[in-house]
């Protein structure tokens, strides 16, 4: 399975971690980097391991949702063999309105 971040997941994943580096350095940076890389990865061989996610019980498509670094939520869906990932947000955020920008 491969898989295709969304543009608006990716910067905001990217912010986060300029704002890991700009407050905790580059190792922490690193760190977090590694843990979305895995956890994207792991996605891509077993996809259905995040819970289904609420917030989007109106759509027509299964979202789910795995939290990252206890910090970050990193939200996808699957549709022919590719693993979306389609949203990106630190939890501590409102998430009604993290979850509308979610296309």
């Amino acid at each position: 399975m491969k898989s295709l971040w969304h543009p608006e997941a990716k910067r905001s994943m990217l912010d986060v971690a300029h704002y890991i580096q700009a407050k905790f350095g580059t190792k922490a940076r690193i760190e977090f980097l590694s843990k979305v890389r895995n956890e994207e990865k792991l996605l891509r061989r077993s996809p259905n391991i995040g819970q289904i996610d609420p917030l989007f019980d109106d759509r027509s498509i299964t979202y789910r949702s795995v939290i990252i670094n206890g910090l970050n939520k990193m939200v996808y869906y699957v549709e022919d063999n590719t693993l979306h990932i389609a949203g990106f947000w630190d939890t501590r955020s409102e998430p009604k309105a993290q979850a509308s920008q979610v296309k």
